[in-house]
């Protein structure tokens, strides 16, 4: 008898065991251990903001396409990877004018901008470029430290001619850096703080910095976001999140004017105030009369050019994602672009019977883009090339329409 309540008991653990076994396998596989994330910077609301590379376990091929992007490295820590200008002998100086040479060195790891009078052997001064201000599509300048204070160097580097130039802006003289304002990194990168106690401030945390436009700058905070999933990782409703597809028609444009408008006239709102879902009116307005949009300069204002296309004004839907998708490196993809116009076209049921020359059409092989949306000459964003030329920039317009050949580019 004693022998057999002994067995009944040793069966019992062991059923006991194995029961518990399943159970916790599978509350395992439906919730992980969250693991807690170190902010990379916060927000002056608030707001704590992670690394872009915490979203990779969930959205791998999203974020390595983003990290493509003009938007993504429109700010960067200058390295051998980042900067774009040679520094190989030959094509390492810009010749200011007849007195001052620019020599670009690399050294200790590090490079410079060193000006040398042409009567002298060393260099008039020897300035550090720590962040490099554009993805390089069209060109970057570079930005120095100088303990707190945020400044922009004298000379740039201009793609189209794979060269030094002096900075757009700059005279033709050597010059003192420019300090940087917090409202000119706005529209470069996720989020600085300024800790000048005033806007007009050039004094930024060194440490509370996030480089370039990341998921936060489109998505709002993510922490939330992340730590949800990571424990529900079965849960594939997002949450903790902002969707564009929860955003009005005019929180997406919003979104995008807030660094494609062109000039504003600010509120009493700081930079890095606008949030992604605000009313961008309450922190900004437009610099121009908008009744006149077409007059628009080419360069930064692509809101108010497409806010004055026909596409624009007979659509109740068509905004900035209509043709672009952020989390991919589009430019130069016509084929993709030409879709999206033709797809919307179809969507009107209406056959698109184009009007130009059937030849030109054969030799752009059909591009709708080149011929209604073609290559402007800005008339504000002009260029000094080394050999003393000045050049207007070449941007393509958001105009939508139909351009005569003497128009175009």
């Amino acid at each position: 008898m004693q022998k057999n309540t002994l067995y009944t008991i040793l069966i019992s653990i062991i059923i006991l065991g194995i029961l518990s076994y399943f159970v916790l396998r599978t509350t395992k596989s439906n919730t992980v251990e969250y693991i807690a994330i170190t902010p990379i910077a916060t927000h002056s609301n608030g707001m704590e903001f992670i690394d872009s590379s915490t979203c990779v376990d969930c959205h791998q091929k999203i974020v390595e396409e983003h990290y493509k992007t003009a938007h993504f490295n429109s700010f960067q820590p200058v390295n051998k990877n980042t900067i774009k200008g040679s520094f190989q002998k030959g094509e390492n100086t810009l010749i200011l004018n007849k007195d001052v040479t620019f020599h670009f060195v690399e050294k200790d790891s590090a490079f410079y901008q060193e000006p040398i009078f042409n009567n002298q052997n060393t260099p008039f001064y020897s300035a550090k470029m720590d962040i490099a201000v554009g993805s390089g599509t069209k060109g970057q300048s570079y930005l120095m430290w100088n303990n707190n204070h945020l400044l922009q160097l004298q000379a740039s580097y201009f793609t189209p001619t794979d060269s030094w130039i002096n900075s757009p802006g700059a005279p033709d003289q050597l010059a003192p850096a420019r300090p940087v304002l917090e409202r000119c990194l706005e529209c470069h990168t996720t989020f600085v703080q300024n800790i000048s106690g005033n806007k007009k401030g050039n004094q930024f945390h060194k440490k509370n910095i996030v480089y370039g436009i990341d998921c936060q700058r489109c998505h709002g905070p993510v922490q939330d976001h992340v730590k949800y999933h990571k424990q529900h990782p079965k849960d594939k409703t997002a949450k903790h999140i902002i969707q564009y597809s929860s955003l009005s028609r005019q929180q997406r444009l919003d979104a995008c004017a807030l660094c494609h408008s062109g000039l504003r006239t600010e509120t009493t709102e700081r930079a890095f105030s606008y949030m992604i879902g605000d009313t961008l009116k309450k922190f900004s307005f437009p610099d121009y009369d908008e009744s006149s949009l077409e007059e628009l300069d080419v360069h930064g204002n692509q809101y108010g050019l497409l806010k004055a296309s026909k596409c624009f004004t007979k659509s109740n839907a068509l905004d900035c994602i209509t043709c672009h998708d952020p989390h991919k490196k589009e430019r130069g993809n016509f084929l993709s672009f030409n879709q999206k116009c033709m797809n919307c076209h179809a969507s009107l049921k209406k056959t698109v019977q184009c009007s130009g020359d059937k030849n030109n059409i054969e030799k752009m092989n059909n591009n709708c883009i080149q011929c209604h949306m073609p290559l402007v000459k800005s008339k504000t964003m002009k260029i000094q090339i080394p050999k003393g030329d000045e050049i207007s920039v070449d941007v393509r317009t958001h105009l939508i329409g139909i351009y005569n050949k003497e128009d175009q580019h």
